[in-house]
């Protein structure tokens, strides 16, 4: 991944995040800073990913840059409070217990061979029609999965069968992410 960020940039990205949802919670006006460097301005794929307890708390994202990153962050770290679909709204209470981590995508590359994956650095987009789901790199690192069970995983994620990434009209696409979180700072 050529796309870097420096330490003071990501303590600005997860420091915007953490600002933002308290702001949220407060029902104050949402932090609008001056981002401290260009490099905040591009406009690539991000993830805010929640945890509470080491377990998944919220996580929405954008595939592809649509705006410029420090803009998706502050909107994502409220999308991954308040409006991922698979948690109920962040609450007050829960607010102290909640771990941010930030992951910045790569573009997508078509993976014509499956021995093109790695496990642990790559991420996995399936598209199959109407359908399609992403993993992030992470998640195949932490339940240990091989490069087939990641395959089947992002499948499933898509509400395909998990074999379907076999199929010829199924796209296979992979990304790297520069992933970092809270818990570095400690």
């Amino acid at each position: 991944m050529d796309f870097t960020l420096n330490s003071e940039e990501k303590r600005f990205l997860l420091k915007l995040a953490r600002d933002t949802i308290k702001a949220r919670l407060e029902d104050r006006p949402l932090p609008d800073p001056e981002p401290i460097s260009e490099t905040l301005k591009v406009q690539t794929g991000a993830f805010v990913t929640l945890s509470k307890n080491r377990q998944l708390r919220g996580c929405i994202g954008y595939v592809v840059g649509i705006k410029p990153l420090y803009e998706a962050i502050r909107d994502l770290a409220v999308s991954a409070a308040f409006n991922d679909p698979r948690f109920p709204p962040l609450s007050p209470e829960e607010f102290p217990q909640i771990e941010i981590e930030i992951s910045v995508l790569t573009p997508l590359t078509p993976v014509k061979d499956i021995s093109e994956i790695e496990v642990g650095r790559d991420g996995l987009m399936i598209k199959n029609g109407f359908y399609e789901g992403l993993l992030l790199p992470q998640v195949a690192t932490e339940y240990g999965w091989d490069r087939e069970t990641f395959l089947n995983e992002t499948c499933l994620k898509a509400g395909l069968h998990p074999y379907a990434w076999k199929e010829p009209e199924t796209e296979i696409f992979k990304f790297s992410a520069l992933i970092f979180s809270e818990n570095d700072e400690k």
